[in-house]
């Protein structure tokens, strides 16, 4: 594993005027940066489409592209769209309303769909004709049920009308033949997020930045997947989940995570050979070249909550899949499977064991390391001088503040600690976690945009344990600089992290 640092920043926090960050202008400037700065990384949270609460970990499909992405500048340059339908209302430049940008982009889409249709070239029309033939299990899937859910008001798929909810083959057979034209619209939508994202991937790579992607260990309730295949999930015969996902109380939260999602019946899994995983991460790996797995512990053991319960404190851990699920997708998809473990929380030996078997880097998160004054600091293996060569050090993630707004809430005992460990003086406690990052064994060294930026409370990306007004936060263009560029590349340089030049 190549000696490189990079940033964290999920797509939909980049600027423009569209309401939301998008795979456009924005995004290749973006990469401009990373790599005036030295970064040959670029890690961002999943890239479905969101449903509960707009949140990146709570998608409807584990296959789909979220629609929110796609870049009406390049539906533009296509020739699918006018000029005069780049006029959207006065969205926000700081921050992302989700449900006002989801009602423009629709429009939009449905636009460009007619301009496709109109005008676009015989390569474009082949290219389209092979997406789906390459993409049609899916596809298909994911297509039907996101048509019935508009035609539903966007409500779970459990609240449906009961002939489309159980999956009456007779029914869905009718209702797709009424609504051809939602299905062919819903089809569109994936083929142009794809089309899009693959030309940013190649320009990413031209550059010498490498693309990190997040795939959650379990998919939403309301999802294309659990509507599809119940028998694959614990679920009552109505559908409704009996158990549900979280995790116990920890450092985020004294009562623990509820997250909602339904729980794996591996054995069903098991049985066609992990084909659901397989597949998922064969695709996930045709975004990008390295995939963080969010809560990597659950496959050794995970919190299995009863569905009725109100918080995550009255559980049990139940044993995962471990080594088998993985012998399977090495048999599939090589054996140098290019993960991250996300090994946070209530780790245990079995954890370990499972991510030094697989010869997986794990993760260490600087903030935490700082958090505990009985030793001096001197036993966390959060911090540089526990740190190993496969490992991936963050000065935080997207579910801690970031480090200006985490400072000032510090007890004055700890911020004197903190500023003697880093030989600094706390004035620029970002950059001097940033260097400290940097300076690390570990192989891999990340920041949040927001620490590189030095902004604090306001710019959190998400708040454990709190609903609401979460994924909203974006930069201003006008926040980069070709300063903070030349201050990141001096720091990569010095310590080693360079990217590999381009060819």
């Amino acid at each position: 594993m190549h000696r490189t640092s990079g940033i964290l920043l999920h797509p939909t926090s980049l600027p423009g005027p569209f309401g939301i960050g998008d795979l456009g202008p924005a995004a290749y400037q973006f990469v401009d940066f990373l790599a005036a700065a030295g970064q040959g990384l670029w890690q961002m949270l999943p890239l479905g489409p969101t449903g509960y609460q707009d949140s990146p970990y709570q998608c409807t499909s584990a296959f789909a592209g979220n629609p929110l992405l796609i870049s009406p500048d390049l539906l533009l340059e296509a020739g699918w769209i006018q000029s005069s339908d780049l006029r959207p209302p006065e969205f926000s430049l700081d921050s992302v309303d989700f449900g006002a940008v989801g009602v423009w982009k629709r429009e939009l889409l449905v636009r460009a769909k007619h301009g496709f249709e109109v005008s676009a070239t015989l390569a474009d029309r082949r290219d389209y004709a092979r997406f789906c033939e390459g993409h049609q299990g899916w596809l298909r899937d994911y297509a039907l049920y996101h048509a019935l859910k508009v035609h539903h008001e966007l409500r779970p798929w459990t609240d449906w009308s009961p002939e489309f909810a159980l999956r009456d083959p007779g029914a869905l057979a009718r209702w797709s033949q009424v609504h051809a034209d939602e299905l062919e619209l819903q089809r569109f939508i994936q083929y142009v997020f794809f089309r899009q994202w693959t030309r940013l991937r190649v320009y990413a790579g031209s550059r010498g930045v490498r693309l990190i992607g997040d795939m959650p260990i379990f998919v939403a309730h309301d999802s294309s997947e659990v509507w599809t295949h119940r028998g694959w999930f614990e679920l009552d015969d109505l559908g409704h989940p009996t158990v549900i996902a979280g995790v116990p109380p920890d450092y985020f939260s004294s009562t623990g995570q509820r997250w909602g999602n339904p729980l794996y019946r591996w054995s069903a899994l098991a049985a066609d050979g992990y084909g659901f995983w397989v597949e998922r991460l064969r695709r996930v790996l045709e975004l990008v070249d390295l995939v963080r797995i969010d809560h990597f512990r659950g496959f050794a053991a995970y919190w299995e909550i009863p569905a009725g319960e109100k918080t995550a404190v009255k559980g049990r851990w139940v044993p995962g899949p471990g080594m088998d699920l993985f012998r399977a997708l090495r048999a599939a998809l090589g054996e140098d499977l290019p993960l991250i473990a996300e090994d946070l929380g209530v780790i245990t030996e079995d954890v370990e064991a499972l991510r030094d078997a697989l010869e997986l880097p794990g993760m260490a998160i600087l903030q935490f390391g700082f958090e505990d004054l009985d030793d001096g600091f001197g036993g966390s293996y959060f911090l540089p001088h526990r740190h190993r060569e496969r490992l991936a050090v963050y000065t935080g993630t997207h579910d801690n503040q970031p480090l200006l707004g985490w400072w000032v809430d510090r007890d004055p005992a700890l911020q004197r600690q903190v500023c003697l460990y880093l030989g600094g003086d706390g004035g620029e406690v970002h950059w001097d976690c940033i260097r400290a990052a940097l300076s690390s064994v570990a192989a891999l060294a990340l920041f949040p945009m927001q620490d590189v930026l030095g902004l604090g409370a306001e710019a959190c990306m998400n708040r454990p344990g709190r609903a609401e007004d979460n994924w909203t936060w974006r930069y201003r263009e006008e926040m980069l600089g070709p300063d903070m560029a030349a201050r990141l590349h001096q720091l990569s340089r010095l310590y080693g992290r360079l990217p590999y030049p381009v060819d």
